[in-house]
């Protein structure tokens, strides 16, 4: 079993290091407002993914 005491370490974005990942925006108000309070985050998520592929689309006509 291991320790659960083991110290954990992340990567943080500095600077423009963020610009180098791709990224899913999903508005604000699909996540904390209270007419999508029982959607769940599986449905958010496919909303972002879903606005990403009509942005792409819409982009390439």
């Amino acid at each position: 079993m291991k320790n659960l005491e083991q110290e954990i370490t992340f990567d943080y974005f500095y600077g423009s290091a963020s610009e180098r990942s791709s990224y899913y925006r999903i508005p604000r108000l699909r996540v904390t407002g209270p007419q999508f309070r029982k959607s769940s985050t599986d449905a958010k998520l496919l909303y972002g993914l879903m606005l990403d592929r009509m942005g792409l689309s819409a982009k390439n006509r």
